[in-house]
């Protein structure tokens, strides 16, 4: 069954378009991982410190493999983020 992983994370104060452009050679990366079928940031119109992960794989399996690899990688800069954020984990049922 797909997973949907919704992640929200803080910037640091007036740093969420520096923290987005971070993002985007990870997202690059994380996309092509067997299994994943989405790996976005968004950031938020109304607070632009707020960015959104938007992930969607395959199969918990696809989501477990992820999870080693992405403990191999460099942490994104650390001046960049407020806190450790958020993640909701859902079960990817359509409902259209």
């Amino acid at each position: 069954m797909p997973v949907r992983l919704v992640v929200t994370i803080n910037a640091a104060p007036g740093k969420g378009g520096e923290l987005a452009q971070a993002f985007r050679q990870r997202c690059a990366e994380v996309a092509e991982e067997p299994g994943c079928e989405q790996f976005e940031v968004f950031q938020s119109v109304l607070n632009p410190d707020k960015l959104a992960l938007l992930e969607l794989w395959k199969d918990q399996a696809a989501l477990d493999v992820h999870a080693k690899v992405n403990a191999t990688r460099a942490p994104m800069p650390a001046d960049l983020r407020q806190g450790a954020g958020e993640r909701e984990d859902y079960s990817y049922n359509r409902t259209r």
